[in-house]
């Protein structure tokens, strides 16, 4: 089992990078709010406003994503159990996954935005009735998946996810389908310099990017082929290089179980270009087998759902009691930390038997039934404390009690009220 201290600065380190990207499309998305229109009043203001605002509304529940991250993973250092640490480390993984693919689909529906702005500017032969439409029907196409990763809903997230790559080849080829028709129409209107020197402009304005990895400072380790656009709408060859801090940091985080590897090969097959953007979800390209060390274990993982993991029918069982919800609210389960994020999936027969048997009200006689039991030993170390329990008193005490339970600590959030 690695560090809990390991993992939870892998952890960190993952939502810096988030974080990073996340500024720097927010700054950009300013810029373009804030510039006036050309003197023949074509810009991103007027109807073209409400993709700009689609865009302010994403950067809303990011960060509100990534916040949350943050504070999990605070939680978690101050459990003083590294099994109960590295458990809600876990919990930030769904999170970290929408932000960090979230950031990539807002950073490309930036692109758009650029592209958009510098069409309406330099480009009078291009019409702002199908550049509006245009628009339209790419939003249309980000908007389901951006509902999926901001949703909180861990299965959700995970299958948007891993069907991006087959979302950037559609925007890829968006993309420059709309550069090319602008390219048409200034060749029709005589304007051939301008064309080239506007396509010159989108070339550098975007290649798609990815919100990580990160070029690396050195030590560098080539996984696939970057996603660079060539004048012809054809992703160039450009290696796609990332730092070995990068690969460590995956590296880790698969292997703790915060987030998965069929998200981490989604990653790398997006950054790989439309072939790879294509290709269904099955072996994992040989890139990221060998950045994650390439065990049999790895070589054995494929991409599955809840179902094909064996647990799809498993009841989820609560570690806090739901019937003493209130108790736990005074105590600090609220919010990210409400007492529904702390339940686990058990066999039926493991669920049953921890509750004495197949039925509860005769299981609650039972001094060892698990919610009795977790509660009086709950409430006796308030006595010996002399005082309310703590949060983390609370989760450091549970886990003991896990263990004596062969309870796994692998938490996934439960049904509310």
């Amino acid at each position: 089992m690695q560090s809990a201290v390991a993992v939870r600065q892998a952890t960190l380190d993952a939502i810096d990078e988030v974080q990073r990207s996340l500024e720097g499309i927010e700054t950009t998305r300013a810029r373009l709010a804030s510039r006036p229109s050309s003197l023949g009043s074509r810009g991103l203001d007027g109807v073209f406003t409400r993709y700009l605002d689609h865009g302010s509304s994403q950067l809303a529940w990011l960060r509100g994503t990534l916040g949350s991250a943050t504070a999990l993973a605070g939680v978690a250092s101050e459990v003083g159990d590294s099994g109960m640490e590295l458990s809600i480390l876990q919990m930030t993984g769904p999170r970290l996954q929408a932000a960090m693919f979230g950031t990539l689909l807002l950073a490309t529906w930036v692109d758009f935005l650029q592209l958009a702005d510098a069409l309406l500017r330099d480009c009078p032969m291009c019409g702002s009735e199908k550049l509006f439409a245009d628009l339209h029907r790419v939003q249309g196409k980000v908007t389901p998946t951006l509902a999926d990763l901001s949703s909180g809903d861990s299965e959700r997230i995970e299958a948007a996810a891993t069907a991006m790559p087959v979302l950037m080849g559609e925007l890829t080829h968006e993309f420059d389908t709309i550069r090319r028709d602008a390219h048409s129409a200034m060749e029709v209107g005589g304007k051939v310099m301008v064309a080239a020197q506007v396509m010159e402009l989108l070339a550098l304005i975007s290649t798609l990017k990815m919100s990580f990895p990160r070029p690396p400072p050195a030590a560098p380790a080539t996984l696939g082929v970057g996603l660079v656009m060539s004048p012809g709408g054809v992703m160039a060859g450009s290696r796609l290089v990332v730092s070995a801090e990068w690969v460590e940091m995956m590296r880790r985080l698969v292997q703790a179980g915060v987030i998965s590897l069929p998200v981490v090969s989604a990653a790398v097959r997006i950054h790989g270009g439309q072939v790879m953007m294509a290709q269904a979800n099955q072996d994992l390209p040989e890139g990221v087998r060998e950045a994650l060390g390439d065990s049999p274990e790895v070589r054995g993982m494929r991409v599955t759902g809840r179902a094909g993991a064996g647990m799809s029918s498993a009841p989820k069982h609560h570690v806090l009691p739901k019937e003493h919800r209130e108790w736990f609210e005074r105590r600090g389960f609220k919010g990210d930390m409400d007492i529904d994020q702390f339940c686990v999936r058990l066999e039926r027969s493991h669920h049953e038997a921890i509750h004495g048997g197949g039925n509860w009200k005769l299981g609650r006689i039972w001094p060892g039934e698990w919610n009795r039991m977790i509660m009086d030993a709950l409430l006796q170390a308030e006595t010996r404390a002399g005082r309310m329990l703590t949060r983390d008193g609370i989760l450091k005490e549970v886990a003991r009690h896990m263990r004596d339970y062969r309870i796994p600590m692998e938490f996934t959030p439960g049904r509310g009220r």
